[in-house]
């Protein structure tokens, strides 16, 4: 959300700290709960589609991708078609004081890419142009990364971003966007030049390093659903390079070795590698170790690189690919759907092509400040062994995303994503099917507690677009020092609150 991400809420924001503008507080009647014809005054009142209870398609459309969220039965979903749909809405739920949910990909972690009173659905905001002159890209905040990346990469051009093709770019940017291209090109936010967006007063902003400057900073990692709903953004794109992917598997018994021979190795790689490395308990199937990345560059450039990561593992690998590939493929690769189509890679629940099915998973994360040593490896490693103790059958591990390189280089407060001086991320997850029984879904749940209580580093943080519901300092592990920042830019664009949830900027402190 990963995308981990809620939804579609923004505020961009520039380096400098300009004062944001004055806080207004607006005067709009208060009407009460919507009766059965307020909603048919809002339908009517739009250019897009408001789904109802009643409605046929209601049933597919409340539902989030991650079908843990079984029951989500908001009071309706509006398809806003062009912002003016997003500004009636905001008035709407303004005026009848019921509660707003933005949703873009709908894939936050937390569930809170909906809620019990208007869900104002962006989806329909995915146009992607791309000026290949000024490399710039401007991009629907509803589009998902997969036709992100197609479009884009159609032109020769590249956006670094994550990997789920179904997520939303929005959700995706507001909360940072790590993935496989970050440490040559940094992060989706870092690329994030414009945004517009709806404010909860109604207001429609474009915002730019130049106009509404900390609300744009905000907007690069502070968050989905926060500042205001977006309807698209502007990004900095570019050249494609030649791409090359690499795996390396190792036997389980040297899964340690492996992890801590390669938090060394990508500490002091250059830029152009990404990697990650993955610990996992794949149920029945037994444990996996492996190494993947990819590389801006070709095979021969990336060779003496695995030379010296093979070289500091004392055990030979089982399993070695690589192989270069074009950037499309290789993103779909990342996205798991490297045989599809591009029109494929999408929920068949919310497009008549797509194949792809909703998950059930749940998911904590924290962070490697440094390299650690040989006894740190190993209590990670028996981590993923103990969630085979705890729940046999279902799948999860921990997967470490390495950072550096252009994410690093940036300074805590350059935006509003403060997670600059780290070595990797670590996901921890454990996914489940239709016919894994509640007890072992309970025990699953268990083992993310006791992990983020005996394992993980809580002074370190979390990666905020894996939104975890029970962490409880969870403003501090999202956003650090910037968090008063990001109160004074949420009191000034949203001081009454109304773009609220669980784990929302807060107005105050």
């Amino acid at each position: 959300m990963a995308s981990g991400a809620a939804a579609a809420a923004l505020s961009l924001g520039g380096c400098e700290a300009k004062a944001p503008p004055p806080t207004t507080t607006t005067t709009t009647a208060v009407l009460g709960p919507p009766t059965a014809a307020d909603w048919r005054r809002l339908r009517d009142s739009l250019a897009g589609t408001l789904v109802l209870p009643s409605s046929a398609a209601y049933a597919t459309n409340r539902l989030l991708y991650n079908s843990k969220f079984a029951d989500p039965r908001p009071a309706a979903i509006a398809y806003c078609v062009g912002a003016d749909d997003v500004s009636r809405c905001v008035d709407f739920v303004t005026r009848h004081e019921i509660e707003v949910a933005a949703r873009s990909g709908g894939h936050s972690y937390g569930g809170y890419s909906s809620c019990n009173g208007l869900v104002v659905d962006v989806s329909r905001f995915n146009s992607v142009t791309v000026d290949t002159k000024a490399n710039v890209a401007k991009v629907g905040a509803g589009t998902r990364l997969i036709d992100v990346y197609n479009e884009i990469g159609s032109r020769d051009r590249l956006l670094p971003g994550g990997s789920c093709p179904t997520v939303g770019i929005a959700g995706l940017t507001l909360g940072g966007g790590v993935g496989a291209f970050g440490r040559k090109f940094g992060l989706t936010c870092d690329n994030l030049r414009a945004a517009e967006l709806v404010t909860a007063a109604g207001d429609r902003l474009r915002v730019n390093a130049n106009k509404q400057p900390e609300l744009l900073w905000a907007c690069q990692g502070g968050g989905g659903g926060n500042f205001g709903i977006a309807t698209s953004f502007e990004f900095d794109i570019h050249p494609m390079p030649e791409v090359t992917l690499f795996t390396l598997q190792y036997p389980w018994g040297s899964a340690a070795d492996m992890l801590q021979a390669w938090q060394h190795w990508v500490a002091t790689a250059p830029d152009e590698l990404w990697s990650n490395c993955q610990l996992l308990s794949q149920g029945t199937y037994g444990f996996l170790a492996q190494i993947g990345g990819v590389f801006c560059g070709p095979p021969a450039a990336l060779e003496s690189l695995l030379s010296s990561l093979r070289s500091s593992v004392a055990t030979a690998p089982s399993s070695t690919f690589v192989g270069s590939d074009r950037y499309i493929e290789a993103m779909k690769i990342e996205a798991g759907c490297s045989a599809l189509s591009i029109a494929s890679c999408h929920l068949a629940t919310v497009n008549r092509r797509g194949v792809l099915s909703r998950e059930a998973y749940s998911a904590k994360s924290s962070y490697l400040d440094a390299p650690s040593g040989s006894a740190h490896a190993a209590k990670l490693v028996h981590a993923v062994q103990t969630l085979k103790d705890y729940a046999p059958t279902v799948g999860g591990g921990l997967a470490f995303d390495a950072y550096g390189g252009a994410i690093n280089r940036l300074s805590s407060a350059q935006t509003a994503f403060v997670h600059r001086d780290k070595l990797a991320c670590i996901q921890a997850t454990y996914s489940w099917s239709g016919y894994t029984s509640r007890a072992e879904i309970a025990a699953g749940q268990r083992w993310l507690t006791w992990l983020g209580a005996e394992v993980f580093t809580p002074q370190s943080g979390a990666y905020q677009n894996y939104i975890d519901p029970t962490l409880l300092d969870w403003k501090t592990a999202y956003y650090g020092t910037n968090l008063e920042r990001l109160i004074k830019v949420k009191r000034a664009y949203d001081p009454e609150n109304r773009l609220a949830f669980a784990q929302s900027i807060p107005v105050h402190l």
